[in-house]
C-alpha cells in the first residue's frame, strides 16, 4: 500500500519543496555535512565491529 502512495511525482514535488524551503545556497552545505556525518558513522561502526570481533576472539 505504501508503495503505491510514493510515486516519482511525489518525490519530485518533495524535492522542489526542499529546494524552496532551504534555498539553493544552503543545499550544498547541508549535503556536504550530511556526507561527513555518514562517513563518521560508518567509520565508528567499523571500529565497533573490529573491537567486538577482537573481544570475542580473545574470549575463546
Amino acid at each position: 500500500m505504501l508503495r503505491n502512495m510514493v510515486t516519482p511525482w511525489h518525490l519530485l514535488i518533495l524535492a522542489l519543496v526542499v529546494i524552496v524551503v532551504f534555498g539553493s545556497k544552503r543545499l550544498p552545505d547541508t549535503a556536504r555535512s550530511l556526507g561527513k556525518s555518514l562517513r563518521i558513522l560508518k567509520s565508528e561502526t567499523r571500529a565497533m565491529r573490529k573491537e567486538s570481533d577482537a573481544d570475542s576472539d580473545s574470549a575463546r
